[in-house]
């Protein structure tokens, strides 16, 4: 029989029930916390809230606060500042909760106000894409959850970290100083991905190639696979070999039949000759030379 002793269980309350919330207020029920209360407006998010914390009462905001011990905020980055001041005018919050929000970009100092009740205030960021569906809660063992508190706070640190790694998550601590690079990683690399994904689909598409996607997959996957793994040594394409007449043609064509697509495509292109020049993939002087190219 284990017997390691098990954290103290806590009272959870949502606030509110998208995407994220729901699925963190399941995955920490999940763990033998109890979500006490859970604010949902739209049919969309009573709608998941019912399948994701079904029985969990619907309330406002502050009495969803007011129960908790541990407040969990899943809003908008640009409401998270005003739902902060409205708790704690309001008196829903109180010293000795546990306050969390799930934002990327903000660490902890939105939460001042809450900090200066007595509450402990952490950041915890699951740096996952959501659908708000069941199996975001399988998809949470793969992922990791940036954690901020404040600095020298270290009962905070740890709390966060606990809750995560309850989560079936991985922690990773970003302090409060470096949150907006952070932040701006994680978008550049995942929501501008996508949109490359998708330039490169239509692009398939207007060429006459039936099934875009499924001639992507395998191709994408296995670039991103050893992007990951070998950094900038799995660069490959025409950049990195400086094959100039090629990128001539794929300039020409874009310019002709997809001119909304080029300027991206010269963007990235220079980017992946400055980076196959440092790693060593490309001479300098054939770098100079596809910068020239993607210039004319």
């Amino acid at each position: 029989m284990d017997a390691t002793p098990r954290p103290a269980r806590l009272a959870v309350g949502v606030i509110s029930a998208g995407r994220v919330g729901s699925v963190l207020g399941a995955a920490l029920a999940r763990t033998g916390h109890v979500v006490t209360g859970v604010s949902a407006v739209s049919r969309a998010s009573r709608d998941r809230a019912d399948e994701l914390l079904p029985g969990v009462p619907v309330a406002d905001p502050t009495e969803v606060a007011q129960r908790a011990d541990l407040v969990l905020l899943a809003v908008p980055d640009d409401e998270l500042e005003g739902l902060v001041k409205g708790l704690v005018a309001t008196g829903s919050l109180r010293a000795g909760q546990i306050v969390a929000h799930t934002s990327g970009a903000q660490g902890v100092k939105v939460l001042e106000p809450a900090a200066e009740l007595g509450a402990l205030t952490i950041a915890l960021h699951p740096v996952m894409t959501f659908t708000g569906r069941p199996e975001d809660l399988q998809r949470m063992s793969a992922a990791c959850v940036g954690v901020t508190a404040a600095d020298g706070d270290e009962v905070a640190w740890s709390v966060g970290e606990a809750l995560v790694v309850e989560m079936d998550a991985e922690p990773v601590r970003v302090p409060e100083s470096v949150r907006p690079l952070y932040h701006s990683a994680l978008a550049h690399g995942a929501n501008h991905l996508i949109t490359l994904v998708r330039d490169a689909a239509d692009l398939l598409t207007n060429a006459g190639v039936a099934d875009a996607e499924r001639l992507l997959g395998p191709l994408l996957s296995a670039a991103l696979d050893n992007a990951l793994r070998h950094g900038d040594r799995a660069l490959t394409g025409p950049v990195a070999r400086g094959d100039t007449g090629t990128l001539r043609k794929h300039l020409g064509v874009l310019a002709q039949q997809a001119p909304e697509t080029l300027p991206s495509y010269r963007v990235l292109a220079r980017r992946t000759a400055d980076r196959a020049e440092r790693s060593g993939l490309l001479k300098p002087d054939a770098a100079n030379d596809v910068r020239t190219t993607l210039e004319d």
